[in-house]
């Protein structure tokens, strides 16, 4: 990587070095590095907004003026940013329960679940509903992934219990529920709850950002409910509408995006969406969803990004076996099901190719692994499972 020094950074976005040393002391430049007493600085960084700056300040309001209108339900989901720039828009923000749980998002999305466990906890009891539904969602999702299910079940209840009394709350508020609640149940595979209300009829009440996350929710619905073209609408109609980058969501639907054509067997149309939510994941380590998701990818992770990012490969897929043993863990005994628990992600992945109908031959030309081994994956699997036939996978794979 080439690098400048401050001196010319400085006269590059001209301003001061001072600011410029201000900036690298602050970690506000992505790369910077001290050599010796000096600061050195990648030739492509960018420039650092300055919040004293009248044109900068309204960018950087752009994450206040965001929260205040979702009345602090999931902020940084709903905040629009340049990929590369999610801690600043955090930093930004004004001291309070908001910028807690945008913390508290951040530490979720880049999979760091224990601190996630910590900064939600705290906001559990906030007397501001938003601020409490964001921390009761952070705070059951992290707590699957650091395996201390008993808290996440009370969590998940305590969102119920919410629910119950939505009759008579206005608009705004069994928005909020409805949207909350969906995604606890869609993302753990779970039944809906009959009491909730429509999201559907909702998503008007949604700011842009969570909008766009409740149709990721309705994607991902669809897509379980084996509707692979109806899902792929939702999500093709609502990347298509965006003006801004809203990274999270946006990550997501290009995920539910991939996992559909997947299903359809349309490796190219996958490997392009799973690099897009890759472009804008990697700069802010917003890598949770890949690990969430990884069951459900049909093994492009290994054939898209192990290769080439073989580092972050392995980090998702340590995110992948946390979260997952968490989920099984509500999720089995809750629907009855019995998703494997004991397979590598690896034989996970090539099992669930082969429940979808896919070829030894497709499977082995789409991971680049030879046909010995996609059938050495198979027989592991069959063994651990206690099967003896491909058909008799589909009842431990994801639904």
């Amino acid at each position: 990587m080439e690098y400048i020094t401050v001196r010319e950074a400085a006269e590059k976005w001209n301003i001061s070095e001072r600011l410029v040393q201000k900036y690298c002391v602050q970690e506000r430049i992505r790369g910077a590095k001290k050599l010796g007493r000096s600061w050195v600085i990648p030739v492509n960084a960018i420039k650092p907004r300055d919040a004293r700056r009248p044109e900068d300040l309204a960018s950087s309001h752009r994450v206040k003026r965001h929260a205040l209108q979702s009345n602090g339900l999931m902020p940084l989901m709903n905040t629009a940013f340049e990929p590369g720039h999610c801690k600043e828009h955090i930093m930004y923000m004004a001291d309070g329960p908001e910028k807690s749980i945008a913390a508290a998002e951040y530490y979720y999305f880049s999979g760091q679940p224990e601190k996630a466990v910590k900064s939600s906890e705290a906001l559990l009891g906030s007397a501001d509903r938003d601020i409490r539904l964001s921390a009761h969602l952070i705070y059951t999702y992290a707590n699957l992934s650091v395996g201390n299910i008993f808290d996440a079940k009370r969590s998940l209840s305590e969102l119920r219990s919410m629910l119950e009394n939505t009759a008579e709350q206005n608009p705004e508020m069994r928005a909020s529920l409805s949207f909350i609640m969906a995604a606890a149940a869609v993302l753990l595979h779970l039944p809906v709850p009959e009491e909730m209300p429509s999201l559907k009829e909702h998503l008007y009440f949604l700011p842009t950002g969570l909008r766009m996350f409740a149709l990721y929710v309705s994607a991902h619905y669809s897509y379980l409910q084996k509707k692979y073209e109806k899902s792929l609408g939702i999500v093709e109609a609502t990347l298509a509408m965006q003006h801004e980058i809203y990274p999270i969501p946006t990550i997501y639907l290009h995920l539910v995006a991939v996992m559909n054509y997947m299903s359809l067997k349309d490796k190219e149309k996958a490997t392009e969406h799973l690099m897009a939510a890759w472009r804008i994941a990697q700069p802010d380590d917003l890598i949770e969803g890949f690990g969430e998701h990884h069951g459900l990818l049909g093994g492009m992770l290994e054939a898209v990004i192990k290769p080439e990012y073989p580092e972050d490969f392995k980090r998702i897929i340590a995110i992948t076996y946390r979260f997952s043993a968490g989920w099984r863990k509500v999720h089995n005994p809750y629907t009855g099901h019995d998703v494997a628990d004991n397979l590598t992600t690896t034989e996970f992945a090539i099992a669930m190719l082969a429940a979808r109908g896919w070829t030894n031959k497709e499977i082995s030309t789409h991971l680049e692994i030879s046909l010995n081994t996609v059938k050495s994956h198979i027989a592991s699997a069959f063994q651990k499972l206690g099967i003896t036939q491909r058909s008799e996978l589909k009842q431990f794979m994801l639904k």
